[in-house]
């Protein structure tokens, strides 16, 4: 064996993970306002990247086949086909302009009823909505004359839940401010009353008693239904009568009394506006017509939503100009510049494409859906979509992740599509959530006196040839928050 220096020329395959992969990836599976706030920071950093602001711009868009209206096996029976809602009606078409302004002052310069209106255009914008605290802190100072008062009650407010309970105790809020648990209790007990009433309680039953006692409705059979919520819950009618001293009549109206009470009176006030969802994707009809060799051409129209997708340039005018009198150090940092602006400009493309591309071939799998309705959802998995498509499972998960398609249905989750196959007697398969959507609908048609079991539930759907086990009844029964048999019979047995 010998001994020594030697040259080997070796071959070998690795995949490394560049920055701009990783960024590619990144951008790929983030939602559209992360893209955004991404794009805003880099064109912060970028001296060579401007936003795109040209109107012009054609938009990314591409037409779905519609498949052949036949009837498939995956969808029930009893479905009914809904049409598609029809255009709605132009916004310009105004048929009354009693209450359009066009901007003309009234003869004499004033107003039209003659009224001059002085004020400012900061009073006319719209005020905030007062807060929870700052209503009851109005209310403190009109309550309470003494400054010790006040704290203690400044205090229980500072303590408030969002739902407008108060966990700690009596004691525990008097030996940190310093006095006596009593007057805790009796400042306490004062501000339940204030506006919303029922706040500052510690159980849901001192909430409820504290509103029935404002309405003057605290009575003895009222106090003892208090007393056993959770036989109300479980609706034991038989037990409640018994334990009220009432008839069924009279405890229809006490349980008719209680729904009209706030259980978190304080849950109203300071909640935040709910985001509105902006689709990355929308979707509408296009006319469908047949080609001569009878193949059902383009039957809707998929564009990318111009509000979300973000446009930017390439500054290659300044890129030319800043070379000529530019340093070695400059022109280095220009070229890095430059070609990571190249690179994001290539990575904003190809996520649109491969986003416009996935949504399409789930469109073109689902087109049942759109047309009928949730009961002729296919089933779909990833890899059907990413074989059709031709990309990996991985790049289709992150395309579908928190990305929103906006249908004449309404908004839907790229994610929602995508079902697991429920067999059917006949050998077909079955969308487990037209499944669901199907229990769903069984459940709310039965009647009050013909309450369906899981087996009578099992016995329906086997009838309309779906192959399923009473245990995926129940489960997906309590997926959709639905009482069991027993329990909708008693709900169902309290009157309205």
């Amino acid at each position: 064996m010998a001994i020594g220096p030697r040259l080997d020329l070796r071959f070998t395959q690795s995949l490394v993970m560049t920055p701009q992969l990783r960024q590619a990836i990144k951008l790929l599976q983030s939602s559209n306002l992360e893209v955004s706030a991404f794009v805003e920071e880099e064109l912060e950093r970028n001296p060579l990247l401007e936003r795109d602001e040209r109107p012009d711009a054609p938009p990314l868009e591409a037409a779905v086949p519609r498949e052949p209206s036949v009837s498939t096996p995956d969808s029930f029976d009893g479905a009914s086909a809904a049409t598609l809602p029809a255009e709605a009606e132009s916004p310009l078409d105004i048929r009354d302009w009693s209450n359009v302004y066009d901007g003309e002052p009234a003869r004499g310069g004033g107003r039209a009823d003659f009224e001059d209106d002085s004020r400012g255009i900061e009073e006319l914008a719209a005020k905030r909505p007062r807060t929870l605290r700052e209503e009851l802190a109005e209310q403190v100072r009109l309550t309470f004359p003494d400054a010790g008062d006040r704290l203690i009650a400044a205090q229980l407010i500072a303590l408030l839940d969002p739902a407008g309970r108060l966990a700690p105790e009596d004691g525990a809020i008097a030996a940190a401010m310093g006095c006596d648990a009593s007057r805790v209790a009796a400042i306490r007990g004062r501000m339940q009353r204030f506006e919303p009433a029922g706040l500052f309680c510690r159980s849901l039953r001192e909430c409820l008693a504290v509103q029935l006692a404002e309405r003057d409705r605290l009575d003895p059979a009222m106090s003892a239904l208090l007393d056993h919520l959770d036989l109300l819950a479980r609706r034991d009618l038989r037990a409640l009568m018994r334990i009220c001293g009432v008839d069924a009549e009279d405890l229809a109206d006490m349980v008719a009394e209680l729904k009209r009470l706030d259980p978190k009176p304080g849950a109203g006030y300071d909640a935040t506006p709910a985001l509105a969802l902006v689709p990355d994707v929308l979707m509408r009809p296009a006319p469908a017509w047949t080609a001569p060799d009878g193949t059902p051409e383009a039957a809707w129209i998929l564009e990318l939503n111009p509000e979300t997708l973000p446009r930017v340039l390439v500054n290659r005018g300044f890129h030319a100009r800043a070379q000529v009198s530019a340093t070695r150090e400059e022109r280095a940092f220009l070229s890095e510049k430059y070609q990571a602006a190249n690179w994001l400009v290539k990575s904003l493309e190809q996520r649109a494409n491969t986003i416009l591309k996935v949504a399409a071939e789930i469109v073109r799998r689902q087109d049942g859906f759109f047309r009928h309705g949730v009961s002729h959802l296919r089933p779909l998995i990833l890899r059907d979509v990413a074989e059709a498509v031709e990309m990996h499972e991985s790049t289709v998960s992150r395309v579908t992740a928190n990305k929103y398609i906006a249908t004449p249905r309404g908004s839907f989750e790229l994610k929602y599509f995508f079902t697991t196959a429920i067999g059917g007697t006949a050998g077909e398969t079955f969308s487990a959530e037209a499944v669901r959507h199907r229990i769903r609908s069984m459940v709310a048609a039965e009647a009050p006196d013909d309450v369906l079991s899981d087996d009578a539930i099992v016995a329906a759907l086997r009838r309309e040839g779906v192959d399923i086990a009473r245990r995926t009844v129940a489960k997906y029964r309590e997926a959709l928050r639905i009482p069991s048999s027993v329990q909708r019979k008693r709900e169902k047995a309290v009157p309205a």
